[in-house]
């Protein structure tokens, strides 16, 4: 069986950090936790599982505070997490069954990143991670802010997930970070290029985001992902002002860079929708539903246009030319997904009686 080091970067964690250790404590081998400044009991709280609490001093460097995090470490593995993550129970076993059966050859293996949830606890979002790592690779975190861990080797992609449970978060500190290092001349690398665009568009600057997303796609050394999801930003950014001739322009291009993807046949039917051209909205809802769900993906994925929002569309659209069986077909494939729904239940009780006469058509 291997050893795993777990290995956290903490500051004013006193509200989530014991979830986090009591959903682990007893996975793995040593705590390590690196406090960054912590002016609340946040260090109260983690000495309870752990004496390995060692001070950094913070100087706007996520990958410095982290990689120095990993130089601590002593077990054959190390695990990382933030501290408002957790492992749920199956994936407590999950992680177990791994500790116990992992070949020793794996350098690297990726989890899920549950990010959001629907009110019944259905993942809406997710991605992946690498998330255990062998210690003696010496793998480095790349990045100030938004930092990746850089990898290599045998990768094993595991069914195990890391559920994210946001508390609070200074939604102005990444901005800040970037703001300065732009101020100090830095050369941004195309990643940079991106995040920096990332919280442009959070923080509403809409313009300064589509400059910079701009620059991030004139680039050819960044990441596939990031490109395509640059792409759908950039036609979000041009239909908050109103072009959408330059949205559908970005939501096409993403197709330069990989086969469609659920979630942009769905941009796609959407904007035809939208503009009333519904047989053209409904070829592009269908396709979304023939996609089959990438498992093994790192990138961001909204499952919701894997699943049931294209079928709920293609209802509306369906219902829009007035072929109501069609609509109904759909309407309870999506009710499949989210048997609750309002939204889909008011779409049945409104269908129903419009499909007892003669047949509606195909859908």
């Amino acid at each position: 069986m291997i050893t795993v080091s777990l290995c956290m970067i903490v500051k004013n964690e006193e509200d989530s950090i014991a979830k986090c250790l009591d959903s682990v404590k007893d996975l793995v081998n040593e705590i390590i936790i690196v406090d960054t400044g912590s002016t609340d009991r946040t260090k109260e709280v983690v000495s309870r599982y752990t004496d390995r609490i060692i001070d950094f001093k913070w100087i706007n460097d996520f990958a410095t505070a982290r990689n120095f995090a990993f130089s601590h470490a002593k077990m054959d593995y190390i695990f990382w997490l933030d501290a408002d993550d957790s492992l749920l129970e199956d994936d407590r076993k999950k992680f177990l069954s791994l500790k116990e059966t992992l070949d020793p050859s794996i350098d690297s293996v990726t989890m899920h990143y549950n990010l959001a949830f629907d009110e019944n606890g259905n993942v809406t979002s997710s991605l992946r991670r690498n998330r255990l790592v062998k210690k003696r690779n010496n793998f480095q975190w790349r990045g100030p802010v938004h930092e990746y861990l850089e990898v290599w080797g045998s990768i094993l992609h595991s069914d195990i997930a890391v559920t994210h449970n946001r508390i609070h978060h200074d939604s102005d500190r990444n901005l800040r970070i970037y703001e300065n290092r732009l101020k100090r001349g830095e050369q941004f690398s195309p990643r940079d290029l991106y995040y920096f665009a990332n919280e442009l568009f959070e923080h509403q600057k809409i313009n300064k985001a589509i400059e910079f997303y701009k620059k991030f796609l004139a680039t050819t050394t960044g990441w596939v992902e990031d490109y395509i999801s640059a792409c759908g930003r950039l036609a979000d950014c041009f239909n908050t002002i109103g072009d959408h001739k330059l949205e559908l322009q970005y939501i096409l291009k993403s197709f330069e860079y990989d086969s469609p993807r659920a979630e942009f046949c769905c941009r796609l039917g959407a904007r035809f929708l939208e503009d009333h051209q519904y047989n053209i909205a409904i070829f592009w809802y269908k396709l979304a539903t023939g996609l089959e769900k990438p498992t093994d993906n790192m990138g961001l994925i909204n499952h919701a246009y894997w699943t049931w929002l294209p079928h709920l569309q293609l209802c509306v659209c369906y219902d829009m030319l007035g072929n109501f069986a069609s609509a109904y077909v759909h309407n309870e494939i999506a009710r499949k997904y989210l048997p609750d729904h309002p939204s889909i239940l008011h779409n049945k009780r409104y269908l129903e009686p419009l499909i007892q006469g003669p047949d509606q058509g195909s859908s």
